[in-house]
């Protein structure tokens, strides 16, 4: 899916942490002991060299009997052209817990980034990062196993936050606990906000820059959309 005139990296990733440990979490208390010992591994700074020109959206979708699918899509951060895809077919068996979403969806996510041939810059998350009970949603989850920069995109809000200016661009600070956890960003003029906040080895202000330019058209990043469409028609 590259085009000839553009050198991608293809490589396997690294991971930093084991993914999906040989003890993984089981029960929702083990799985809260595993983000305690992750979350102080997140940087909120990012890189000052950071050049983003592959990114990928990922995202998890769930059919009515329990299946799940895992979609990667790679873009091109200035194209948008599709560079790499992935899906996995799966099923979870962790508890439905709010707070620990991550550990339904993050098994089969690292077997789609494992599959890439096309190395991401960039993961943007279809859920939370920092904003999140513990300070480590799915994106902060993933930025660090992976070592890759990351941010999360969620739909709703995960705290109290004042709307924004109608306008494209503008945001407000999402709180949590009385602590800025994440923005409230217009990503469309008079259309509501998609909600920012930093997963890994990025500032608030570069995440939503970094969201900002994948909302070319529509309310939600192009990478989302994309990893959110294959995994529906991998469902069917």
């Amino acid at each position: 899916m590259t085009s000839a005139t553009t050198c991608w990296r293809r490589t396997t990733l690294k991971w930093i942490i084991d993914p999906v440990e040989p003890d993984w979490p089981r029960t929702p208390e083990a799985a809260i002991a595993l983000q305690e010992r992750l979350r102080p591994l997140v940087s909120t700074t990012t890189d000052p060299g950071l050049e983003v020109r592959a990114v990928a959206g990922l995202d998890v979708g769930y059919a009515d009997d329990d299946r799940l699918a895992a979609a990667v899509v790679v873009l091109d951060a200035v194209t948008l052209e599709t560079l790499d895809e992935v899906v996995v077919l799966g099923t979870s068996d962790f508890p439905y817990v709010p707070g620990l979403f991550a550990f339904r969806e993050l098994p089969s996510l690292v077997t789609a980034l494992d599959r890439l041939s096309v190395a991401p810059d960039l993961l943007v998350c279809d859920g939370q990062g920092l904003a999140h009970p513990r300070r480590f949603g799915l994106a902060c989850h993933l930025g660090v196993v992976t070592g890759l920069p990351s941010v999360g995109v969620a739909k709703t809000p995960m705290g109290p936050f004042t709307m924004p200016d109608d306008e494209r661009g503008s945001a407000t600070d999402l709180l949590l606990d009385d602590e800025v956890v994440g923005r409230a960003l217009r990503t469309r003029a008079g259309v509501k906000p998609v909600f920012v906040s930093v997963g890994h080895r990025l500032d608030l202000d570069r995440a939503c820059a970094e969201v900002l330019r994948l909302c070319t058209e529509f309310r939600l990043p192009e990478t989302t959309r994309r990893a959110d469409s294959l995994g529906r028609l991998q469902l069917r």
